[in-house]
């Protein structure tokens, strides 16, 4: 639409040109190449476009007919991120999902309740922030200092929970989210084994592509780089380019956080003046709801849970939704 009314104008501009005495031929000849380079980008945009809608059909036929989970998770949106994750390659993409579709129909993220995975969450490891980021964005917090159990399985299946939650609390038109991955007080002690972090990573990659717009690494002690460069031969090249560092009193990283968030969002240990602290009970009251959700978007009956001292009750309560901020124009 810009480059449309773009083009208008300057050809707006060219007719009354052409009536003035101060016309000049050099001044019609590069306006008429700059109408031709927005007229050209016009089209080539618009090829793009289409090319990629027809990727989408070419894949949604070639995986064939779906029913129940299966359908619903393959929105559009889904399939272009698959094809994204493969460069746009049909074959690729149909075998990256349909082993996606292998694992949900076995692993069933969708079923998993926070009262089965709130003892994981009780340090907040992770947790999903009550704010967005500057472009509507989902933010998951990630705390690796605060880890507190010792369960592999355990471990994954409450990060693929909160993954979930945090997907569906996407804004509409929204497909990707951003991670704060604070490592105040993480040590060898706290840190994840290898094998679990490849197993983390190997899930993250193959069964959520594009969903990761950006991770924060803030202050990450010397420890975590022999950490970091043992497990970022497992990552492909586009998450490696997502990962930030990011540490205290550091002129550039306080500047590349605020081109991301709202500053009063985030807390010191972030650069911003608000505080974040973690609240389990406040934030098992808002999974619980979430859970509710969860259940209805997927076609499943749900009992209504509440966590409380580390006791299960049935409850209605209702945690407060997420603040929406009002998304800015990139």
């Amino acid at each position: 639409m810009r480059l449309f009314l773009y083009s208008q104008f300057f050809i707006t501009f060219l007719l009354r040109c052409t009536k003035s005495a101060f016309f000049s031929p050099p001044l019609l000849k590069s306006s008429i190449l700059l109408v031709e380079m927005f007229q050209r980008r016009k089209h080539t945009q618009k090829d793009n476009s289409e090319q990629r809608d027809s990727k989408v059909s070419e894949l949604r036929a070639a995986i064939g007919p779906l029913s129940g989970r299966s359908l619903k998770y393959c929105t559009d949106a889904c399939l272009r991120r698959y094809l994204e994750a493969r460069n746009w390659n049909v074959d690729k993409a149909k075998k990256m999902l349909e082993e996606t579709l292998k694992w949900r129909s076995t692993y069933k993220p969708e079923e998993i309740r926070w009262h089965e995975v709130a003892h994981e969450g009780e340090t907040g490891k992770v947790s999903r922030a009550n704010f967005h980021d500057i472009q509507g964005r989902t933010v998951l917090i990630m705390r690796p200092g605060m880890q507190n159990t010792t369960s592999a399985e355990d471990n994954i299946r409450h990060l693929v929970y909160l993954l979930e939650n945090a997907i569906m609390n996407l804004a509409e038109g929204q497909e990707q989210m951003s991670w704060l991955i604070d490592f105040t007080g993480f040590s060898l002690s706290t840190s994840i084994p290898i094998k679990t972090a490849r197993d983390i990573i190997y899930i993250l990659q193959g069964h959520y592509p594009e969903r990761l717009a950006v991770a924060f690494l803030y202050n990450p002690p010397k420890i975590f780089e022999a950490f970091y460069k043992a497990t970022r031969y497992f990552l492909d090249a586009k998450t490696v380019q997502k990962v930030k560092f990011v540490y205290p009193k550091n002129k550039d990283s306080v500047e590349l956080m605020k081109s991301y968030f709202d500053v009063e969002n985030l807390s010191s240990e972030f650069g911003g003046t608000g505080t974040l602290k973690y609240d389990h009970e406040e934030f098992s009251r808002l999974m619980v709801q979430d859970d509710v959700k969860t259940a209805k978007l997927w076609g499943m009956e749900e009992k209504h849970h509440h966590i409380a001292n580390g006791n299960e009750h049935s409850t209605a309560e209702v945690a407060p939704h997420p603040a929406p901020i009002t998304q800015q124009a990139s």
